[in-house]
């Protein structure tokens, strides 16, 4: 007993005591203004959106007398009049499939001709590829790409959305890039089994470069989802318009957004007036909306296909 008590402060005493670190002012003066500098950008950068947001579900009326961190009043009636206006839902179907197809179609293409490029075995490889690379630094410009698409008949064409993307020189060469990092033996013993290149490229390319993969499909939806030049310059057909190019028109025709509502309240429709201004920015809520939730998916291939397409180890 007396040894088991006589032990006991001895291992207490044992203990090396804790100092405490001195702080170093000039560290936390620096990591106190980095971290307010750092913030601030990111408020500049939120705060736009978040405007648009609480000014769409705020009320019309009291919105008008300003809107700065907090919803004014609170009313869904922008989003209901934005479904309403004629040709929102048609024009939501339409950039929606041209969005999904025209991302397929780029991403099988683009990753299947880089894969291409890689062979050595390909005639003219390097000759083709480089011919690829100088469509980043040289463009024909507005009037041969107008001709080029009447030429080949794409005008009022949903084709006309999806075909000239399939290819891009820059995707090429980030899953060209990719390509190349990967262990030559997994396609050789692929070839040993008796496959082929495409058998190849599907079974065993295409699965591990995905990282890639979804940075490229990112890049290609956004722009899909975004474009609405070629909407305005050679599709007439009401049935082919995007919600891009209905979002210009309303933007640039207030008078029409406040004869729309006008006559929705005279119907009965609205309780209340609605301002254009509301209405812009549901509808900029509507069409921003989709291209924010993808990214936080494939946030986490993004960086990862950028950083080992980038940079060839």
């Amino acid at each position: 007993m007396n040894s088991t008590t006589a032990s006991k402060p001895a291992a207490v005493a044992s203990k090396p005591e804790r100092r405490k670190r001195p702080i170093d002012y000039k560290d936390w003066t620096f990591n106190f203004f980095n971290y307010l500098i750092l913030a601030l950008l990111v408020l500049a950068t939120i705060y736009p959106f978040y405007y648009i947001f609480i000014y769409s579900i705020s009320d019309s009326i009291q919105a008008q007398k300003g809107v700065t961190f907090w919803p004014a009043g609170f009313s869904l009636e922008a989003y209901q009049t934005t479904v309403k206006l004629p040709g929102i839902m048609d024009a939501a179907i339409v950039s929606l499939s041209r969005t999904v197809v025209g991302t397929l179609i780029t991403v099988f293409c683009c990753s299947f001709f880089a894969y291409l490029i890689t062979k050595e075995e390909l005639p003219f490889r390097k000759a083709i590829y480089r011919f690829v690379l100088v469509t980043m630094y040289f463009n024909a410009g507005f009037i041969p790409w107008y001709l080029t698409m009447k030429t080949y008949g794409l005008q009022n064409s949903f084709l006309l959305y999806v075909l000239p993307t399939a290819l891009a020189g820059f995707n090429v060469i980030l899953i060209k890039t990719f390509i190349e990092q990967l262990p030559a033996s997994l396609e050789e013993s692929a070839k040993i089994d008796g496959a082929g290149y495409f058998k190849i490229y599907t079974s065993i390319i295409f699965p591990l470069s995905m990282p890639i993969i979804a940075t490229i499909a990112v890049f290609a939806a956004v722009g899909q989802w975004n474009t609405w030049f070629d909407n305005y310059f050679l599709v007439e057909s009401p049935k082919l318009q995007t919600l891009q190019l209905v979002l210009y028109n309303f933007l640039n025709q207030s008078s029409n957004l406040s004869n729309a509502t006008t006559e929705q309240l005279n119907r009965g429709d609205l309780v209340r007036t609605l301002t254009p201004q509301s209405i812009r920015m549901a509808i900029t809520m509507l069409v921003t909306l989709p291209i924010v939730l993808v990214y936080p998916m494939l946030q986490r291939y993004f960086v990862k296909g950028i950083m080992m397409g980038a940079v060839k180890g």
